[in-house]
Parts: structure tokens; C-alpha cells; sequence
């Protein structure tokens, strides 16, 4: 009896070498384990690129729609046609695009005679919250923009809502995790008058 327990543990240990052997040539999931190890980076990867192209987007379209819809007050056109601070954001999101949602804007006017005595506002406050921009949807710009050859500085500050989604790309600097996009640009008024 003894004998015949000891060729039993011979023969086990036989067999699970010969599984182990057979398990170490199989190829056939190879592929499927190599992907699995791969896939995470290269997905994080693929997502941080379209995110931050996204991003450069979104900074990109925004600063072309304020220097084209801050080119109406530059002329004097938005002052003499009445344009009020609703239609002035109006313009920049028709400029930038669909990705911008008007509701999400805040537009800045600051002026004086001087350059130096233009100071930009901020677009986030001490808490990470959006700052309250010049005026009232009615008011006209002109009120905010003073008259031929002042010296004129537009700040729109944009809540990009997408960083939320993305926090591993870190453009989130907003209390509630979206990122401030800011555009500005700041000229001489021509006389208009």
C-alpha cells in the first residue's frame, strides 16, 4: 500500500508538470494579456490628447471671436448701433463656434485715457468662482466703453464645463472642477465721433 501511494504522488507530480509545459507553449492568449497591459496607457494617452486639443480649441476659437466682436467697439460701430453687453457675447459665440455656450460668458470692459490706467479684473474670485462681468445684459456698451480714443481693455472670462469630465488633464482650476479660459485684448478706440 505504501508502494502504491508513493507512484500516485509520482504520477500527480508528472501530470502538473506536463500541464505547466503545455500552459508555457500555449500562445493562444498571448495576445489578449499584451493588449490588457497596453490598453489603459494607451487609451489615458489617446484621451489626453484629444482633451488638450480640445482645450487649445476652445483658448484658440475664443481669443479670435474677442479680438473680431472687440474690432465693433475699436470702430465705434457697437457704440453707435446701441449694442448692448447680451448681443456684444452674442457675437463672440457666433465668432467662436458651437463649442461656446453664451450663458457661460462674462465680458469685462474696462477704459480710461491712459494705458496705465487700465488694471484687468480678474476672472475667478478668492473662492474659485466666476466673477460677475461689466454691466447688465441690457446696458450698452457704450456705457462701459467710453468714447473715440479711449484706451479700451475687453476681458471674457469662458467656464469650460469639459475639464469637469477630465480631471486626469488637471486644466480644472474652478471650485467646482470646470477651468476659467480667459481672452482679452486691449487697443485705442478710433475717432468715431
Amino acid at each position: 500500500m505504501r508502494n502504491l501511494q508513493g507512484k500516485h504522488f509520482i504520477l500527480q507530480t508528472g501530470w502538473s508538470r506536463m500541464k505547466a509545459g503545455r500552459f508555457a507553449v500555449d500562445r493562444k492568449g498571448t495576445t489578449a494579456i499584451e493588449f490588457a497591459l497596453v490598453a489603459l496607457p494607451f487609451l489615458m494617452f489617446a484621451f489626453g490628447i484629444m482633451g488638450t486639443g480640445l482645450h487649445f480649441l476652445t483658448q484658440n476659437s475664443l481669443e479670435h471671436a474677442v479680438e473680431t466682436a472687440a474690432r465693433k467697439i475699436r470702430t465705434g460701430q457697437a457704440q453707435q448701433n446701441g449694442t448692448t453687453v447680451a448681443q456684444f457675447k452674442q457675437m463672440i459665440k457666433d465668432e467662436a463656434g458651437p463649442m461656446i455656450d453664451s450663458n457661460k460668458l462674462q465680458v469685462h470692459l474696462q477704459t480710461g485715457d491712459e494705458w496705465a490706467e487700465i488694471s484687468p479684473d480678474g476672472c475667478l474670485d478668492n473662492s474659485g468662482t466666476q466673477t460677475s462681468g461689466t454691466g447688465g445684459s441690457n446696458d450698452e456698451i457704450k456705457q462701459h466703453s467710453g468714447g473715440a480714443g479711449q484706451v479700451v481693455l475687453v476681458t471674457v472670462c469662458y467656464e469650460w464645463d469639459l475639464a469637469a469630465v477630465m480631471p486626469f488633464l488637471q486644466f480644472n482650476n474652478m471650485s467646482n472642477g470646470s477651468a476659467m479660459i480667459q481672452a482679452s485684448t486691449t487697443f485705442r478706440t478710433e475717432p468715431y465721433e
